[in-house]
């Protein structure tokens, strides 16, 4: 017997057994980001690091560089920033901008970009998350993440290099 999709009274005795939505939400259930905890979670993931004393963290590897830092009013955004380190040439910049849109069209995590013109007028390519941590971040989700970034910065650069075709 096929049930009236208007008119369910099976779906709504279920949701009348939810408990009520909660009211307030309780802080510091887990610890507040902060670099200090990041640096940590690279030390667990075997990821070596450098710090520039309070408002980032540098993980570098042999084609690209991972920043992490924490931003936002009440310090509560984690940013991941990843940078390869070749860039791209001016007259490569449509392309650039192709292989970053063919990134973020296909992947969820990391979303690329084409940075403003360096010094030397070349155009980095970065890769970044920002996320809101504001009732904080238990140790396991933490270490989940960064791991996480640290893979996905890896495959990014990997892609630039070869399927995405922008960085030699």
């Amino acid at each position: 017997m096929q049930r009236d999709s208007m008119h369910c009274p099976d779906d709504l005795s279920m949701l009348d057994r939810l408990p009520p939505a909660p009211t307030a939400l309780v802080a510091d259930i887990n610890p507040p980001i902060t670099l200090r905890r990041v640096a940590s979670t690279l030390d667990l993931l075997d990821v070596r690091h450098l710090s520039d004393g309070e408002a980032s963290l540098l993980a570098l590897w042999e084609r690209h560089a991972l920043l992490f830092a924490i931003e936002g009013p009440d310090d509560e955004i984690l940013v991941i920033r990843t940078r390869p380190h070749a860039t791209v040439s001016p007259e490569l910049s449509e392309l650039a901008y192709r292989a970053v849109n063919e990134w973020n069209h296909a992947r969820r995590f990391a979303k690329a970009y084409v940075g403003d013109p360096t010094e030397r007028g070349q155009l980095p390519i970065y890769a970044e998350w920002q996320v809101p941590l504001r009732a904080g971040i238990h140790d396991a989700l933490l270490l989940e993440i960064v791991d996480c970034a640290a893979s996905v910065s890896t495959t990014f650069v990997d892609w630039l290099h070869g399927d995405g075709g922008i960085l030699l």
